[in-house]
C-alpha cells in the first residue's frame, strides 16, 4: 500500500459532518425500492471455501455487496483502533459517520438480496496499522477510492433502472466519503478532487471487475468467483 505524509488538522468547520450525515437518508430512501425484490428462492450455489457472485444484476448486487463488506469491516476495526482512541473530536465524528454509512449499505445489500447473499467474507487487515493516523488514512483513501471506481465501472452492465438509481445514490456517498479523506490527508488542498483519478474532461476513472477485486484482494481472504459478471 502506498505511503504518505499525512498531514494533522483536518476541517475546520461543519459542513463536511453534515453533509456526511445527511448521505445516509439518500441511501435510506433508496432502499424503499429495492423491498421485496429477492422473490427470487434460488439460493446462491456453493463453492468450497469461497463464494460465487453470480450473473445478471444479481451478480453485480453480489459485487457490491461484497465491497460493502469489506469497507465496513474497516471502519468498523478503525472505531475500536488506537487512532480513533486518540483522534479529535471532528475526526471521531467524521469516522463514525463513514462507519455508519457503510454498514449501512452491507446491511441494504444483505437484505435486497435475500437468498441470493454471498456469505459474509473473511477478511485480513494485518497490513494496516490502526493505531496509526498515517496508516488508517491511506487505507481509508485506498478503500473509498475504489469503492467509486468499482460502482463507476459496473453502472454500464446493471439492467434494471431501480438498481442503477441505487448505484447511483451509493456511489455519490462513496464519492463524499473519498473528498471526505482526502480533506482529512491535506486539509484546504485541491487533492480533494482527486486529480489523480480524473482526466481532463473532469470525469472519474473507472475499473473492471477484475481490477477491483484483484486490488481488494489483498485484504479479501475468501476466494471471489466473478467470472460470471462481464469481462
Amino acid at each position: 500500500m502506498k505511503n504518505e505524509m499525512i498531514k494533522p488538522g483536518g476541517a475546520k468547520n461543519a459542513n463536511r459532518r453534515d453533509f456526511l450525515r445527511k448521505s445516509t437518508l439518500s441511501v435510506a430512501t433508496a432502499g424503499l425500492l429495492l423491498v421485496g425484490c429477492n422473490d427470487d428462492e434460488d439460493m446462491m450455489p456453493p463453492m468450497g471455501d469461497g463464494v460465487n457472485l453470480g450473473s445478471g444484476d444479481f451478480g453485480i448486487l453480489n459485487y457490491a455487496y461484497a465491497l460493502e463488506q469489506l469497507e465496513a469491516a474497516f471502519y468498523a476495526a478503525v472505531l475500536q483502533g488506537g487512532y480513533f482512541a486518540n483522534a479529535s473530536a471532528e475526526e471521531k465524528t467524521i469516522m463514525g459517520d463513514l462507519e455508519k454509512h457503510e454498514r449501512a449499505h452491507r446491511e441494504f445489500f444483505k437484505a435486497a438480496l435475500g437468498s441470493m447473499a454471498i456469505a459474509d467474507l473473511e477478511v485480513d487487515f494485518s497490513s494496516i496499522d490502526f493505531n496509526s493516523r498515517n496508516s488508517v488514512l491511506s487505507a481509508a483513501k485506498t478503500f473509498e477510492d475504489l469503492g467509486v471506481a468499482a460502482y463507476n465501472g459496473a453502472g454500464q452492465f446493471i439492467e434494471s433502472s431501480d438498481y442503477l438509481l441505487i448505484a447511483g445514490k451509493i456511489v455519490s456517498v462513496e464519492a463524499r466519503h473519498a473528498a471526505a479523506i482526502r480533506d482529512l490527508i491535506n486539509p484546504g488542498s485541491a487533492d480533494f478532487a482527486g486529480d489523480d483519478l480524473i482526466d481532463a474532461n473532469g470525469l472519474e476513472r473507472t475499473l473492471t471487475f477484475s481490477e477491483v477485486l484483484t486490488a481488494a484482494s489483498t485484504f479479501v481472504k475468501t476466494p471471489i468467483d466473478f467470472s460470471q459478471l462481464p469481462s
